[in-house]
């Protein structure tokens, strides 16, 4: 089976992700408390307000993760990055000071209650970053794109729940999913809850950001997209998706309990479901997201 370049790069990133940033390991000796301000550049306490987010969002990150991975990204400005000043060492926080220090970023030493009173999701780990705002991908320019490789996408249709849209990136991510298209209303956007559940998935994915989802759906329709649908009531499985996987595809996701909207639905090709063989009757949206995706992907390989 030939190998998939995109498989390669992934790879490529995951053994090459410290090689740039010099970072080393917690000697088991070192002080249970690391000592943030003698590892950067410029260290000050600060209380400047939050900005206002706007767009896909993502202006503010929380949790060693996800910021960590901000910083591998490389794909924004980053402001400046807030450390509590009674943080525990650990592997992580080493390599987001490393990191930091080679990026020359600006970090903040503050006390864990001001951090704390910045941060907007509810476990922010003592670690948060402030950057420019996460650049959106045009629908139009994806679908004109020559590529070597048809199309992987997931559109989400009325998703609320910041937990489940970033454990829903984080699967498109590991998937090699092309692009997330999310609709401008009737969704969440990129808020510090999504970022941190999505464990850095939005530093390398996709997104774009469209008026109307049944709209879009038409647009990847006319482009040669094949649109699928998850949907409890449907006739067929996910396991019927087979042939379909072999051109450009598009797994469309509705919010849980109310599902895909009736518009979104008609715009389907297919429709599948996720076969229950227990008491239960669904699954969490972004279970169900891992396993469409990854059928998807499995089929691909399988016709290749």
């Amino acid at each position: 089976m030939p190998k998939d370049p995109k498989s390669n790069k992934r790879n490529s990133r995951a053994n090459n992700r410290y090689a740039s940033s010099g970072s080393k390991r917690r000697n088991p000796n070192s002080p249970k408390h690391i000592n943030v301000a003698s590892r950067s550049n410029r260290y000050a306490s600060s209380n400047r307000p939050s900005q206002k987010e706007h767009g896909l969002g993502g202006e503010q990150i929380e949790g060693r993760q996800a910021v960590r991975e901000l910083l591998l990204g490389q794909r924004r400005k980053i402001r400046e990055i807030w450390i509590a000043s009674d943080i525990e060492a650990s592997p992580v926080i080493e390599d987001i000071l490393d990191l930091a220090r080679d990026q020359r970023v600006q970090v903040m030493n503050v006390s864990r209650r001001e951090l704390e009173r910045e941060a907007r999701s509810e476990a922010p780990q003592g670690v948060l970053a402030k950057a420019d705002s996460i650049e959106e991908t045009l629908l139009a320019d994806l679908l004109v794109e020559s590529r070597d490789t048809p199309l992987l996408l997931v559109a989400i249709d009325g998703v609320t729940d910041p937990g489940n849209l970033g454990a829903i990136l984080r699967c498109c991510d590991g998937a090699g999913v092309d692009a997330v298209v999310l609709p401008r209303h009737r969704a969440v956007h990129i808020t510090p809850t999504v970022a941190k559940s999505s464990a850095g998935a939005i530093e390398y994915l996709n997104m774009c950001v469209v008026g109307g989802l049944p709209s879009a759906l038409a647009e990847m329709k006319l482009s040669g997209v094949f649109i699928v649908g998850l949907d409890d009531a449907a006739e067929k499985s996910i396991f019927d998706i087979g042939e379909f996987a072999k051109g450009s595809i598009c797994l469309v996701l509705g919010a849980e309990g109310a599902g895909m909207s009736r518009l979104a639905r008609e715009r389907c090709d297919l429709l599948v479901n996720i076969p229950m063989l227990g008491s239960l009757s669904s699954l969490n949206v972004s279970v169900a997201a891992a396993l469409a995706t990854y059928e998807i992907v499995r089929s691909r390989r399988g016709n290749e």
